[in-house]
């Protein structure tokens, strides 16, 4: 199955493929995680690692810059093993339930495992940052390709545009997968997803 790849959007100062700019980003990802994304600074980031304000600004141009980087990174992840669960699926319907489950697992490990960075994940998602924009168009082509292969083998009706479909879906996934809602819906889990879930594959019918 194919997919769309996570592309940060962010600016990035200094050779992307730089042994330094990785440095950056994992002394960042210790320091989010620790103190929290809003309390940090960049002075805090060149500090921890001993560089200067101005040499950290030659790989990023913000501290929002180095939050897009990390959160991109993590939500690729989530993304990879979503793409993983649906590759063992052996049908349409099978495959969505998959990538459903997958998706909520991830997120909720995120929020009670990694607290801080699933908190810039959820800042990322209110402000509109690239990453979090990249993470919903990937998951879009993704939910897509499954509803066209149920289409194909007459799992799913064909009646509704696919657009409007795909969207009606995302809509409904929404409160378990986008960490600006999910944890307002803790106290929903784990029967919720699954019988969201279960009204989608009805309404697909054919």
């Amino acid at each position: 199955m194919s997919s769309s790849t996570y592309t940060n959007d962010s600016p990035v100062r200094g050779p992307a493929e730089h042994a330094v700019r990785d440095q950056i980003i994992a002394a960042a990802h210790e320091c989010f995680a620790r103190y929290g994304y809003a309390k940090t600074t960049v002075a805090d980031l060149a500090k921890e690692i001993g560089f200067s304000k101005a040499y950290i600004y030659r790989f990023f141009e913000s501290k929002q810059a180095i939050g897009e980087a990390i959160c991109g990174s993590r939500l690729e992840q989530i993304l990879t093993e979503a793409r993983a669960a649906i590759d063992q699926g052996n049908s349409a319907t099978d495959r969505l339930r998959r990538m459903f489950k997958s998706l909520t697992t991830r997120s909720v490990d995120l929020f009670f495992h990694d607290r801080k960075i699933y908190d810039i994940t959820a800042h990322s998602a209110a402000e509109q940052w690239g990453s979090s924009l990249a993470y919903k168009q990937t998951l879009n082509h993704m939910l897509a390709e499954i509803i066209k292969s149920g289409r194909e083998s007459g799992e799913f009706e064909r009646k509704t545009p696919l657009d409007e479909t795909c969207r009606a879906i995302f809509h409904a996934m929404t409160p378990f997968v986008d960490p600006l809602h999910l944890e307002r819906n803790l106290d929903l889990l784990p029967e919720a997803p699954s019988e969201v879930m279960s009204l989608i594959l009805r309404s697909l019918a054919p």
